[in-house]
């Protein structure tokens, strides 16, 4: 039987921004695969299959040299949440070839918006003014980054917003998993169903990746299967709605993958962004730990 995580709100904020830091990288990766700069293009299912494939691996790996006791899985509430979370990352990595990876990023990570939203009648999570007051000031600095007006709302756009209201709805069925299994079992039978969705759908539009295709989807898995395992150990040490708001750093990551990989220097709005989603991010940590040394309820 797992026994829930004791509640450490700075530990969760601290993992879900390394979750954030990794999530950006397969986000890097994945246009480079899906535009060309590696080759033939590879198709946004087939991209998918790499990151599920080799998660699996690693995770698999852990699994056997560290041999973790296991609890009988929820199996429905882990197909459904393997689909969303399929469905999500095949849109955002979609939307990432169609459109600036800032822009896609900044759409799609909406999701902790509704995952918080979600929050409240599924889980029965307490949001009060300060959370509500962070995530909206999180939700203005992503907005900046969309570049309103400026041509962002287009076929590639709307992949992202789908991809973020997928991600919201996995978010809310990662929470009630956490409080109820391991997180390296919610890791194993996520990525051994999702491959399985991957693999099938990638299946009617496999083109064969040379070496260096595979390499870069082997590097996409690593990096996600970090990616979950930092922010499932976040959310079973904190609320849904106060892990969520932290994963808006992916922009900020994004940003100086951006500059130190391809020389691009974020221009004003990008900084101006990015500075608004540390400051929501910022007020929401700071209101958290006066909670916690108080003894009050984190849900305040």
């Amino acid at each position: 039987m797992f026994t829930p995580q004791d509640q450490n709100p700075a530990l969760a904020a601290s993992l879900t921004l390394l979750a954030a830091a990794f999530a950006a990288g397969t986000m890097l990766l994945a246009k480079a695969l899906g535009t060309g700069v590696l080759g033939p293009e590879l198709p946004a299912l087939q991209v998918s299959f790499g990151r599920f494939l080799f998660a699996l691996i690693n995770i698999g790996t852990f699994v056997i040299l560290t041999r973790p006791s296991f609890s009988r899985p929820h199996y429905r509430m882990h197909a459904a949440r393997s689909a969303l979370g399929w469905g999500g990352v095949t849109l955002m990595f979609a939307a990432a070839a169609f459109i600036p990876l800032a822009d896609a990023t900044a759409i799609s990570f909406l999701n902790p918006v509704f995952a918080m939203i979600l929050a409240i009648p599924l889980l029965g999570e307490k949001v009060g003014p300060v959370r509500w007051s962070a995530a909206l000031i999180a939700l203005a600095g992503a907005a900046i980054l969309t570049r309103p007006g400026g041509g962002a709302v287009e076929f590639g756009a709307l992949l992202a917003l789908g991809s973020a209201v997928l991600l919201g709805c996995e978010v809310i069925l990662i929470k009630r998993l956490s409080g109820r299994e391991a997180p390296v079992q919610i890791l194993l039978v996520n990525n051994a169903i999702g491959l399985c969705i991957a693999a099938f759908a990638a299946s009617f539009v496999w083109v064969w990746p040379s070496p260096v295709q595979w390499a870069t989807l082997a590097g996409i898995g690593v990096l996600m299967a970090g990616a979950q395992a930092c922010f499932v150990n976040a959310m079973a040490r904190a609320d849904a709605s106060f892990v969520a708001p932290f994963f808006y750093a992916v922009l900020v990551f994004s940003a100086a993958y951006d500059w130190a990989v391809f020389g691009v220097w974020p221009d004003h709005i990008s900084l101006i962004g990015s500075a608004i989603i540390l400051s929501g991010a910022g007020l929401l940590a700071w209101r958290e730990a006066r909670l916690s040394q108080n003894g009050q309820a984190l849900s305040r």
